[in-house]
């Protein structure tokens, strides 16, 4: 039976980073995706340019046209200050998402990343997803972030200990060509969101469960029934 997914982000390209060969790989195998953005990822680099954000936008567009994935809302939480947003007012927008779509799994951040926005939105969508009697979704996972999941430290925040690789092997390509539609967010080598970068931690999760190429998740929860 297909399952509805429904991915919640921070930021436009987060879905990518985190997760855009198992996107690729459920719109496949007939699990219809959807993509909630909650900020717009740009706004908090000096000065604030409706350009910039609109040209981030059609760049998640995109990306999601290449991904096969439908794309359930941009809100405009501010970037890089989650913290300063009431939890509730983030929870009630995951909390919209999740009767719009009902999703059977879901893919957010991981609790320990570097970025305050991805650590907020990891507690949001586990409130909204609290458990609760007459639930159906069964399973949520956390996604790694190049450059904020494997930047922060046990110092601060418990790390990334993933128990879930998804075979991208034949959608590692796919993968690459969505992380292109965000030209402004691509760095040069060796810095990690470079598609070499993005690329080698995709055969390096791979060769951990030996497989050639994989996305790797952390079990935040998980329901038999």
């Amino acid at each position: 039976m297909n399952k509805q997914v429904l991915i919640i982000a921070a930021h436009p390209d987060d879905e990518v980073l985190g997760c855009g060969g198992t996107i690729a790989r459920h719109v496949k195998e007939g699990d219809p995706v959807h993509i909630l953005f909650l900020g717009d990822g740009v706004s908090s680099r000096g000065n604030p340019d409706i350009k910039m954000i609109a040209a981030r936008k059609k760049s998640a567009v995109k990306a999601c046209e290449v991904l096969g994935a439908a794309i359930v809302g941009f809100e405009k939480f501010p970037d890089n200050m989650f913290d300063t947003v009431p939890l509730l007012d983030i929870t009630r927008v995951v909390e919209s998402a999740k009767r719009e779509v009902n999703p059977q799994i879901i893919y957010t951040h991981h609790g320990g990343d570097l970025n305050i926005d991805h650590r907020i939105t990891c507690q949001a969508v586990l409130t909204a997803f609290r458990p609760q009697p007459d639930e159906q979704f069964s399973e949520i996972r956390a996604f790694e972030t190049n450059s904020s999941t494997e930047w922060s430290t046990s110092a601060i925040m418990p790390l990334f200990i993933p128990d879930t690789f998804v075979d991208i092997s034949k959608y590692l390509d796919k993968l690459l060509d969505a992380y292109a539609c965000y030209a402004d967010e691509i760095r040069e080598e060796p810095h990690a969101r470079s598609l070499e970068a993005l690329k080698i931690a995709a055969l390096r999760r791979g060769r951990e469960a030996g497989l050639h190429a994989a996305e790797a998740f952390m079990t935040i929860r998980r329901i038999l029934r």
